[in-house]
């Protein structure tokens, strides 16, 4: 686990898996699978693997070991609603993320409708615990049906990143959506961003009462081209919905 991040939204992550495998073309420039790539082969190194799926148990207990509230981003160099991850396993995770209640556990998935099913089924229908929040990515407006599997939650933490943005999404209702996260894609081969397509969302955003946070243009590197969108920085950040206990632990 990483007890620090780089990326902008989330304080660190932990990775109980890695390895994944493509889903559509948000994938097609993947981070993690560049990264992993590179140590195919080397022994004994975490990724020796290469981007192939593996199921790492030892690291199940990492974030109750961590006392400091923090924001954790779940399976930054994974999915967690892998079809290839077995339930049980996933129980794992879940019992350790309703365990260490003291954090805010992220979890994002573009298996939007295998999240559901799992959700649906652990609780029941219930409310979802307010420290686990559930999102999913949406690259352009091919996707956005895994909005529609989002809102079937029962929870007050839904949130969507909207990264890479490789289209325009068009008219969408957000409305019970937390948190959009937008950003371009980096990377070699990095697709541009238009200006607009964020524009659109920033303002769909406003009218749906959603905290709206720009991460990045994107380009060869994540800070190439800044992330100023209109002269001027866009943090939004849902603080309603962290519990009121860790609300003023956590580095926002």
């Amino acid at each position: 686990m990483a007890q620090k991040s780089e990326i902008e939204w989330t304080d660190a992550t932990w990775n109980p898996v890695t390895g994944c495998s493509k889903v559509g073309p948000g994938c097609d420039n993947c981070y993690a699978e560049r990264f992993a790539e590179r140590w195919r082969g080397v022994p004994d190194h975490p990724y020796q693997q290469g981007f192939d799926l593996k199921l790492w148990p030892s690291r199940l207990e990492h974030p109750v070991r961590w006392r400091k509230p923090r924001m954790i981003f779940v399976n930054s160099m994974s999915d967690l609603f892998h079809k290839n991850i077995d339930r049980s396993f996933i129980d794992r995770v879940f019992d350790v993320m309703e365990r260490a209640d003291w954090h805010v556990f992220q979890v994002l998935t573009k298996r939007s409708s295998l999240m559901r099913n799992y959700v649906h089924a652990r609780y029941d229908r219930e409310a979802v615990p307010q420290h686990i929040w559930l999102g999913v990515s949406v690259e352009d407006s091919a996707h956005v049906n895994r909005i529609s599997h989002l809102k079937s939650i029962n929870s007050e933490a839904r949130f969507i990143s909207f990264e890479p943005l490789l289209g325009p999404i068009a008219e969408v209702n957000l409305r019970g959506i937390a948190w959009a996260i937008v950003g371009g894609e980096s990377g070699p081969g990095a697709r541009a961003m238009q200006p607009d397509w964020a524009r659109q969302l920033r303002d769909i955003c406003k009218r749906d009462n959603v905290e709206f946070f720009f991460k990045q243009w994107g380009g060869p590197r994540p800070k190439s081209n800044g992330r100023l969108l209109d002269d001027a920085e866009w943090n939004g950040f849902p603080r309603h919905v962290v519990p009121e206990a860790i609300l003023e632990s956590l580095v926002t």
